[in-house]
């Protein structure tokens, strides 16, 4: 009897293992408590990636050709059969105790086999100060959204460190050529030097540490990072310093001074190289793919060889791994022509960055090239958004229609997979299901029926006021047609700095309008108009309160036209009523922002200051995150056209930053109307205190979403 018991306990513990040796199994129990035992996860070989759906007897089957394809199938079997839609706002849903049967046995498959994750502006925009929970979350998201080759950028900076300091950099002067975590993107990118820093060693060791697990979980997924490899950037003393030949960038970029770049012909380029990829090794193993982008967004490049470059790059990195790919954004310029030419084919593994609205692969569009990537592999990726702006937006039509045509299409024949390279992460979840779900669809679907099916798995119910307020954004803001090059969302009048032709935020945008400001309040009023059957359900209540914040900022574009108009026009009384009004508005949307952390400034606060381990790193990482959203740079660079790049929609930065500077300009205009003389205000004075400050904002919800919602579009929209 003892030795049946102790068998049978071997066996039990036996199985234990093995269900813990999956990862998909572990992700299910982090979703809910218990979910593994609910799901059978059985892993097959197949000539593609691939994923099932069946039944058998009371528990659902999920059969996959690897663990990602079984998260993806997971992920699929809960939004289409479920009714429960994972995102970013909602990781940890509610799950019904008995589970949906599949009532037939279901299968997709793919040929993309390549699907990326991140741009290296992700990584600042949007989680700089990420810790492993929240980094464990981000890999369950892409593991069941079908990522297999995500950018893997956290720690770069300790390799840098390493490499610096081994080449006879002090410790300060490595300081000085890092940036601080908000800005390491553009660092990383060969855009700038040292602004956000200096870094304390506690940063680096951090860093280090929360690298290692992200690459150990990607690895139990089977998931391939991609790391930043060597591209030749070298701090702006590196002649003076270690007699190198570099090519100083001519050009600012948008007033920081780049650094340099080393000459590919330089006896020590190699050396430096082999020392980098050592230094990444070390660290965090050897990978199969490396990103390199030389001369990323420098458009004024005299002087550079870029055969030779491209040579150059592509040797060091084949010396420290002869399988390896360089991965590479294509981007503006990126990657030039001369530089991968002479490149062999399945070497370069080229991304479309934006190829829903400016694909360079070949297609019409306004960076269209007529030979595309040539005989190269590349990525068609979806950008969405820059600067992790707040904002409803999408191009739905156009990210079918050029996706569809790649399976045709000539210069298309070199495609391998689907990306998401958005500047910033958490937002328009729409958009990101519509991406990742078209690899596996084997027939052409249009955004109405997709849209349906959203909705339904969105929030587990079929509604037709639901499904009538998606249609009418599918049609409109969702639908940003061919042509309209603008960069990310329509951005919110709130946000941007006051004068007599405010339009846009930020400097770049490019935006132009293109939907009816009548559909979105249609669509509010839908969602609104069934919000008391849904209390509770996270993904309605959040998608409700997106979307009457975008009816309230169309809204507020509305009012500050007319209340210019009536400046212009001398009209005092209208001038008073309407520039209230807008101010007014402001504060009303900060009270409905505030019962949704998504749309806080104070986990985005919350988050930089925990990485600190110290009040003075802690106020620095403060400031990093306060500079970042708002003045982005100093003075030179904040009116060089950085300030509001990044600017947040967001509760407590309307109430304290946004709104102080439009109820200033509104008094001027207003004394202009009296007679005064016409001021300029130095809005880089007023905005600097904010950034420097250190108030505490809350996290937590503030009142009831449905109820302030309710509330806030009756105020906004009783005239």
């Amino acid at each position: 009897m003892k030795r049946i018991l102790t068998l049978c306990s071997s066996l039990i513990c036996a199985a234990s293992l093995m269900l813990a040796a999956n990862p998909v199994a572990s992700m299910l129990d982090r979703i809910d408590d218990g979910l593994s035992r609910k799901i059978k996860l059985e892993v097959k070989k197949g000539d593609k990636d691939f994923f099932e759906l069946d039944q058998a007897g009371d528990k659902v089957v999920v059969r996959a050709n690897n663990y990602v394809s079984l998260a993806t199938g997971v992920n699929w079997y809960l939004k289409h059969h479920a009714g429960v839609h994972l995102g970013w706002n909602n990781m940890h849903p509610s799950l019904p105790a008995v589970l949906p049967p599949v009532s037939a046995k279901e299968r997709h498959e793919t040929d993309l086999a390549l699907r990326y994750d991140f741009n290296y502006c992700t990584y600042s925009y949007s989680m700089p100060f990420w810790d492993w929970n929240r980094w464990e979350e981000e890999i369950d998201w892409m593991a069941m959204h079908g990522i297999n080759l995500p950018l893997a950028a956290v720690g770069q900076e300790c390799v840098w460190r390493n490499v610096l300091l081994r080449l006879g950099y002090t410790p300060d002067e490595v300081n000085g050529f890092i940036s601080g975590p908000a800005f390491m993107a553009w660092w990383a990118m060969n855009n700038l030097e040292g602004w956000g820093g200096p870094n304390p060693d506690s940063w680096y060791a951090r860093q280090e540490a929360l690298q290692k697990k992200i690459v150990k979980r990607m690895a139990e997924y089977g998931i391939k990072p991609v790391f930043p490899g060597y591209s030749g950037m070298m701090p702006r003393d590196a002649d003076e310093k270690l007699g190198l030949n570099i090519t100083k960038a001519a050009k600012l970029w948008n007033g920081y001074p780049r650094p340099a770049f080393l000459d590919p012909a330089d006896p020590r380029y190699a050396d430096i190289a082999a020392i980098y990829y050592e230094e990444l090794e070390k660290l965090f193993g050897k990978a199969e793919y490396y990103s390199m982008d030389p001369c990323h967004e420098l458009s004024n490049a005299e002087g550079f060889d870029f055969d030779a470059t491209g040579k150059a790059v592509m040797a060091a990195m084949k010396k420290a791994n002869p399988d390896a790919v360089w991965v590479v954004q294509g981007w503006n310029e990126n990657p030039r022509h001369d530089m991968i030419k002479n490149l062999k084919k399945g070497d370069l593994l080229v991304l479309d960055l934006f190829s829903e609205c400016r694909p360079m692969w070949g297609i019409e569009s306004l960076w269209e090239r007529k030979e595309g990537y040539m005989h190269h592999d590349w990525v068609f990726c979806m950008l969405e958004n820059f600067g992790a702006n707040v904002g409803l937006h999408g191009r739905m039509d156009q990210l079918l229609e050029n996706f569809y045509r790649t399976r045709n299409h000539p210069l298309g024949r070199n495609i391998k997979g689907v990306g998401l390279t958005m500047e910033g992460a958490q937002n328009n979840p729409v958009m990101f299901e519509l991406v990742t779900e078209l690899p596996w669809r084997s027939e052409r679907v249009t955004k109405e029926e997709w849209i349906k099916d959203y909705a339904r798995a969105r929030y587990g119910v079929a509604d037709p006021a639901i499904d009538q307020a998606w249609a009418v954004l599918a049609g409109s803001i969702y639908n940003c047609p061919r042509g309209n090059n603008q960069q990310g969302p329509h951005e919110s009048i709130f946000c941007g700095r006051p004068s007599l032709n405010t339009f846009q935020a930020s400097s770049w945008s490019k935006m132009a309008n293109y939907y009816d400001p009548a559909d979105t309040r249609r669509a509010a009023e839908l969602m609104l108009s069934v919000a008391d059957k849904y209390r509770g359900n996270n993904n309605f209540e959040y998608d409700l309160v997106d979307i009457v914040r975008q009816a309230v900022a169309d809204h507020a574009r509305l009012t500050y036209n007319h209340a210019i108009a009536d400046f212009k026009t001398f009209n005092r009384e209208g001038f008073k009523a309407g520039s209230e009004k807008f101010l007014s508005l402001i504060m009303l949307q900060d009270s409905l922002l505030a019962t949704r952390p998504e749309f806080k400034v104070g986990p985005w606060i919350e988050c930089a200051r925990a990485a600190g381990t110290n009040d003075a790193e802690k106020d620095q990482y403060e400031w990093n995150a306060r500079v970042q959203v708002t003045t982005w740079g100093n003075r030179t660079c904040a009116e060089a056209g950085l300030r509001d790049y990044a600017h947040k929609e967001w509760s407590g930065m309307l109430r304290d930053f946004y709104y102080p500077r439009w109820k200033a300009y509104f008094d001027s205009l207003e004394g202009q109307m009296r007679g005064e003389k016409a001021e300029q205000i130095d809005f880089y004075t007023m905005e600097e205190p904010w950034t420097l400050a250190k108030n505490h904002y809350a996290s937590e919800p503030e009142g009831d979403c449905v109820e302030v919602a309710k509330a806030v579009f009756n105020k906004v929209f009783a005239d």
